[in-house]
Protein backbone atom coordinates (compact mmCIF):
# COMPACT_ATOMS: atom_id res chain seq x y z
CA UNK A 1 0.00 0.00 0.00
CA UNK A 2 1.38 3.44 -0.95
CA UNK A 3 1.42 6.34 1.75
CA UNK A 4 -1.01 8.83 0.41
CA UNK A 5 1.52 11.53 2.01
CA UNK A 6 4.77 10.90 0.58
CA UNK A 7 3.80 7.86 -2.64
CA UNK A 8 6.44 5.43 -0.51
CA UNK A 9 5.51 1.88 -0.79
CA UNK A 10 6.62 0.39 2.29
CA UNK A 11 3.81 0.56 5.17
CA UNK A 12 3.16 -1.08 7.97
CA UNK A 13 0.11 -2.61 9.83
CA UNK A 14 -0.30 -1.26 12.73
CA UNK A 15 -3.85 -2.18 13.82
CA UNK A 16 -6.74 -4.48 12.17
CA UNK A 17 -10.38 -4.31 12.83
CA UNK A 18 -13.40 -5.75 11.54
CA UNK A 19 -15.72 -2.98 11.07
CA UNK A 20 -19.41 -3.42 13.52
CA UNK A 21 -21.19 -4.47 10.08
CA UNK A 22 -18.53 -7.21 9.27
CA UNK A 23 -18.11 -5.93 6.26
CA UNK A 24 -15.30 -4.35 6.09
CA UNK A 25 -11.97 -4.41 7.40
CA UNK A 26 -10.25 -1.19 8.40
CA UNK A 27 -6.28 -1.01 8.78
CA UNK A 28 -4.52 1.77 10.34
CA UNK A 29 -1.16 1.96 8.74
CA UNK A 30 2.26 3.83 9.60
CA UNK A 31 4.81 4.92 6.37
CA UNK A 32 8.14 3.68 6.71
CA UNK A 33 9.69 6.96 5.37
CA UNK A 34 7.94 10.00 6.19
CA UNK A 35 6.50 7.88 9.55
CA UNK A 36 2.67 9.36 8.92
CA UNK A 37 -0.43 7.08 9.88
CA UNK A 38 -3.68 6.57 7.57
CA UNK A 39 -6.49 4.31 7.56
CA UNK A 40 -7.39 2.28 4.90
CA UNK A 41 -10.52 -0.04 4.24
CA UNK A 42 -10.32 -3.43 2.17
CA UNK A 43 -14.26 -4.27 1.33
CA UNK A 44 -15.77 -6.90 -0.82
CA UNK A 45 -16.22 -5.55 -4.37
CA UNK A 46 -19.20 -6.17 -5.66
CA UNK A 47 -20.21 -4.37 -9.32
CA UNK A 48 -23.69 -1.43 -8.67
CA UNK A 49 -26.03 -1.84 -10.87
CA UNK A 50 -26.37 0.80 -13.93
CA UNK A 51 -28.15 3.66 -13.01
CA UNK A 52 -31.30 4.34 -15.52
CA UNK A 53 -31.61 8.36 -16.26
CA UNK A 54 -35.77 9.79 -16.68
CA UNK A 55 -34.64 10.05 -20.41
CA UNK A 56 -34.03 6.57 -20.78
CA UNK A 57 -30.15 6.36 -20.98
CA UNK A 58 -27.99 4.55 -18.70
CA UNK A 59 -24.47 5.17 -17.18
CA UNK A 60 -22.53 3.58 -14.19
CA UNK A 61 -22.96 4.54 -11.01
CA UNK A 62 -20.81 7.07 -9.27
CA UNK A 63 -20.28 7.45 -5.76
CA UNK A 64 -18.97 10.70 -5.73
CA UNK A 65 -22.58 11.98 -7.30
CA UNK A 66 -24.23 10.44 -4.92
CA UNK A 67 -21.87 12.23 -1.89
CA UNK A 68 -22.17 15.19 -3.70
CA UNK A 69 -25.72 15.36 -3.24
CA UNK A 70 -26.02 14.84 0.12
CA UNK A 71 -23.65 17.26 0.72
CA UNK A 72 -24.89 20.05 -1.15
CA UNK A 73 -28.15 19.49 0.82
CA UNK A 74 -26.20 19.34 3.73
CA UNK A 75 -24.29 22.38 3.60
CA UNK A 76 -23.77 23.91 6.85
CA UNK A 77 -25.96 21.67 8.70
CA UNK A 78 -24.36 20.04 11.67
CA UNK A 79 -24.24 16.35 10.31
CA UNK A 80 -20.93 14.76 11.03
CA UNK A 81 -18.82 13.81 7.98
CA UNK A 82 -18.94 10.17 9.60
CA UNK A 83 -23.07 10.31 9.44
CA UNK A 84 -22.83 11.17 5.63
CA UNK A 85 -20.27 8.19 5.42
CA UNK A 86 -22.73 5.80 6.78
CA UNK A 87 -25.76 7.29 4.84
CA UNK A 88 -23.86 6.90 1.57
CA UNK A 89 -23.03 3.19 2.89
CA UNK A 90 -26.33 2.80 3.93
CA UNK A 91 -27.81 3.48 0.14
CA UNK A 92 -25.05 1.83 -1.29
CA UNK A 93 -25.80 -1.56 0.22
CA UNK A 94 -29.84 -1.10 -0.44
CA UNK A 95 -28.76 -0.87 -4.45
CA UNK A 96 -26.15 -3.55 -4.29
CA UNK A 97 -28.84 -6.09 -1.97
CA UNK A 98 -31.33 -5.35 -4.23
CA UNK A 99 -30.10 -8.11 -6.50
CA UNK A 100 -31.31 -5.34 -9.88
CA UNK A 101 -28.86 -4.94 -12.57
CA UNK A 102 -30.29 -1.59 -13.67
CA UNK A 103 -31.62 0.98 -11.15
CA UNK A 104 -33.89 4.40 -12.07
CA UNK A 105 -32.25 7.49 -10.26
CA UNK A 106 -35.44 8.39 -8.92
CA UNK A 107 -35.34 5.02 -7.08
CA UNK A 108 -32.13 6.57 -5.87
CA UNK A 109 -33.41 9.53 -5.48
CA UNK A 110 -35.69 8.17 -2.79
CA UNK A 111 -33.23 6.60 -0.92
CA UNK A 112 -31.47 9.74 -0.75
CA UNK A 113 -34.77 11.71 0.64
CA UNK A 114 -35.17 8.58 3.43
CA UNK A 115 -31.42 9.02 4.69
CA UNK A 116 -32.08 13.18 4.71
CA UNK A 117 -35.51 12.78 6.54
CA UNK A 118 -33.26 10.78 9.18
CA UNK A 119 -30.38 12.74 9.37
CA UNK A 120 -31.52 16.32 8.80
CA UNK A 121 -34.84 17.80 8.20
CA UNK A 122 -33.51 20.99 6.59
CA UNK A 123 -31.71 18.94 4.29
CA UNK A 124 -34.23 16.58 3.40
CA UNK A 125 -36.48 20.16 2.49
CA UNK A 126 -33.81 21.82 0.41
CA UNK A 127 -33.32 18.02 -1.52
CA UNK A 128 -36.45 17.41 -1.58
CA UNK A 129 -37.47 21.09 -3.22
CA UNK A 130 -35.17 20.23 -5.61
CA UNK A 131 -35.54 16.48 -6.41
CA UNK A 132 -39.46 16.67 -6.54
CA UNK A 133 -39.20 20.30 -8.24
CA UNK A 134 -41.63 22.38 -6.42
CA UNK A 135 -43.40 24.75 -7.98
CA UNK A 136 -45.48 26.71 -5.59
CA UNK A 137 -45.60 27.48 -1.80
CA UNK A 138 -47.97 24.94 -1.05
CA UNK A 139 -45.28 22.16 -1.84
CA UNK A 140 -42.74 23.53 0.34
CA UNK A 141 -46.01 23.44 3.16
CA UNK A 142 -46.34 19.96 2.56
CA UNK A 143 -43.28 18.99 2.86
CA UNK A 144 -42.60 20.81 5.64
CA UNK A 145 -45.53 19.63 7.47
CA UNK A 146 -44.45 16.30 7.00
CA UNK A 147 -41.77 16.07 8.19
CA UNK A 148 -42.89 18.49 10.93
CA UNK A 149 -45.42 15.64 12.60
CA UNK A 150 -42.57 13.13 12.95
CA UNK A 151 -40.47 15.87 15.51
CA UNK A 152 -40.40 14.84 18.95
CA UNK A 153 -41.61 16.89 21.80
CA UNK A 154 -39.12 18.30 23.48
CA UNK A 155 -38.48 17.85 27.38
Amino acid sequence: MKCPFCQHEDTQVLDTRVSEEGDSIRRRRRCAKCDKRFTTYERIELSMPIMVKKNGSRTEYASVKLRGSLMLALRKRPVSAEAIDQAVASIEEKLLTSGQREVDTGHVGELVMQELKRLDKIAYIRFASVYKNFEDLAEFQEAIAEVGHERKPRK
